[in-house]
Formats: C-alpha cells, sequence, structure tokens
C-alpha cells in the first residue's frame, strides 16, 4: 500500500496484542480526503480496537500509523481530528448544548482562558450547521436521541476537524432521524471532510459511503467500494473468493470478500 498526498490516516502491517491476545493482524488501510469509510464487523472484530489504535489510545505491538502525512509519533495537530461518540459515552445532562459543543474549541486556546469572539462565531457556525441554534441554552439531557448527536457533530465540527472518525452514529435513533443525518454527514463529505465511521450494519449510512472496510477476528476480509446495487438497498453482492463465507453485519448491503484469514 503506497501512502498518498490525499491520505488524511493510513496504516501499514498494523497489528496489536492486549493482554497476551493478538486483537489486530497486518492490518492496511487508508481515508482520503473527503472520502467516507465504514469500519463494519461484528462485536469483537477489533473495530474499536482499530479505530483507538489509529488514534494512539492503545498501543501498537507491529506496523506504521501516518495522520495527515506524519507519523503517528510525530503527530501533534489534533484538533484535524474531530471524534464522534455513541451518545452514552459523552453526554453529560446537566450541560447545555452550547456548552458541550464550545469544548470543541479547547485545543484552539489557552487553558482557563474566556472564549474569543473568533471561537464563538465558530461555535454559532457549528450549532447552525447542525440545526441546533435555537437549543443551544437547553441541557442537552432533554434533547432527543438524534439532538444529542447533532450536538456531539457540533462540537467535532467546532475544532475545525478535516477528519471525522464516529462510532455507531445513528445506533438506537429512529429511521427519519437516520436518514437526516445521513444527509448531513453526505454535506461534510461534499464540503471535503473526511469520515471514518464504525457501523454494524450499513442502513440508510450507504447512500454516502465511498468504501466498506470490513473485520472479521482482528483480519481485514474485505477493502472496497460499494457496488450501487449495495447504496440502493437492492441486496447486490461483492464477488466472494472460495472459503467459509464471512460475518455479513447487514445482509442485502455488502458483501466481503474472503481472503481466507486465520489459517
Amino acid at each position: 500500500m503506497t501512502i498518498g498526498s490525499e491520505d488524511v490516516l493510513a496504516c501499514r502491517d498494523l497489528c496489536v496484542s492486549l493482554g497476551g491476545h493478538q486483537i489486530l493482524v497486518d492490518i492496511d488501510m487508508q481515508v482520503r480526503r473527503a472520502e467516507a469509510v465504514a469500519l463494519l464487523g461484528a462485536n469483537g472484530s477489533g473495530k474499536s480496537t482499530l479505530v483507538k489504535a489509529l488514534l494512539g489510545l492503545v498501543p501498537i505491538s507491529a506496523g506504521t500509523v501516518w495522520l495527515f502525512g506524519e507519523p503517528l509519533s510525530r503527530f501533534t495537530q489534533w484538533q484535524r481530528i474531530g471524534y464522534v461518540p455513541q451518545r452514552g459515552q459523552s453526554s453529560v445532562a446537566n450541560a447545555t448544548v452550547r456548552e458541550i459543543v464550545s469544548t470543541g474549541r479547547l485545543a484552539h486556546r489557552r487553558a482557563f482562558r474566556r472564549l474569543s469572539a473568533t471561537d464563538r462565531a465558530v461555535i454559532d457556525e457549528s450549532l447552525e450547521r447542525v440545526g441546533l441554534s435555537a437549543r443551544a441554552k437547553d441541557p442537552i439531557g432533554i434533547l432527543s436521541g438524534g439532538q444529542q448527536q447533532r450536538a456531539l457533530l457540533a462540537r467535532a465540527l467546532a475544532s475545525q476537524a478535516e477528519l471525522l472518525v464516529m462510532d455507531e452514529p445513528l445506533a438506537a435513533l429512529d429511521l427519519d432521524t437516520q436518514k437526516s443525518l445521513t444527509e448531513l454527514f453526505g454535506t461534510l463529505t461534499s464540503d471535503g471532510l473526511s469520515i471514518l465511521v464504525v457501523l454494524h450494519g450499513l442502513g440508510p449510512m450507504a447512500q454516502i459511503i465511498d468504501r466498506c472496510v470490513m473485520l472479521r477476528t482482528g483480519h481485514k476480509v474485505y477493502d472496497g467500494p460499494l457496488e450501487p446495487s449495495d447504496a440502493n438497498g437492492t441486496g447486490g453482492h461483492h464477488r466472494a473468493a472460495p472459503g467459509p463465507e464471512p460475518y455479513l453485519p447487514d445482509p442485502g448491503l455488502v458483501r466481503p470478500l474472503d481472503t481466507g484469514e486465520g489459517h
């Protein structure tokens, strides 16, 4: 795999071992500028560990990670990466929406300094972009699930991130809200943002995903684009190599290529 100038994130031969167990084995992947990449796989396949390894949150036992062309060990511009966790991992019920979003500006100012005019303008723009300007003073705990997810997204946008890493952003949301958020994510990639999103199944996100990376038991078993029928939800399939069929997180949307790992 060649690291290109358009790659905002890449890894080569990435291995992770935790507690004496090998969790990830020789993972190669990349996310390019303005590309939306879905990371798919069953529970325990290594998706969360891979994301944490790419962001330097768990140690790497072998391989290399690059962020915006810099090796992970030398990367310092963390404001260029916005992380959007699942709602339950970060919501503070008594904090207002604006307070949550304002934390996205921490990397742009010194500790204990007041928000500058620039900070406030960026926060206002981020709230407007996700459609929450009218709810800025409300406690985040009283918002609907979709609105809470929009607030977390606004926090990432307030950091003026160029890469959004999202963990199950549509989990436990109704279909209309999923579609609305998917449209927003599509607008962001059209504006030049890159997205790496962890999903259990594609669902409405199939409409904006450029490429899928699928993991099974710590191995990459597919890395490629969706076929047109995948994006339409009509049940298209990718060509599978001989061997046992891998886990399909959302049947009819994407079929991975089995590379015969684990032998």
